[in-house]
């Protein structure tokens, strides 16, 4: 009757296989995580481009400011979007190691949202001086 039971050879080859293929979906993990970084940014330049072309489709409206308020309520939501962004993936980056890709720091991650939020407020601020 044949030995149904492999070898330890052949039993350490295949946990090593499932080590690496866990190793590998965390590394993936950790890819999704940048690129769902840079989709949330992405989503808030668009908030910032539909603040200025509000501005631009009803800048004569009457009364001045109002335009200019909803224009603003955009750009507001663009710096919920930067800060969600840089939390969410500062959170993730945490709890994930790489193991054959290298990561984005948090500091990167950090960095990035502060110039966005920054452009914002300067659009902003620019909006209202128009």
């Amino acid at each position: 009757m044949a030995d149904t039971h492999p070898d330890k050879s052949d039993a350490d080859t295949k946990t090593q296989w499932a080590e690496d293929r866990t190793d590998w979906a965390e590394d993936r993990t950790v890819l999704a995580n940048e690129r769902t970084f840079a989709g949330w940014m992405r989503t808030g330049m668009a908030a910032i481009a539909i603040a200025v072309g509000l501005k631009a489709v009803f800048n004569e409206a009457e009364p001045t400011w109002l335009p200019k308020g909803v224009a603003t309520v955009f750009i507001g939501a663009a710096l919920i979007i930067f800060y969600a962004a840089w939390r969410n993936s500062c959170k993730g980056q945490r709890r994930l190691d790489t193991h054959d890709t290298e990561e984005q720091s948090t500091g990167t991650f950090g960095l990035l949202a502060a110039i966005f939020s920054a452009g914002a407020v300067l659009v902003g601020g620019i909006l209202w001086t128009l």
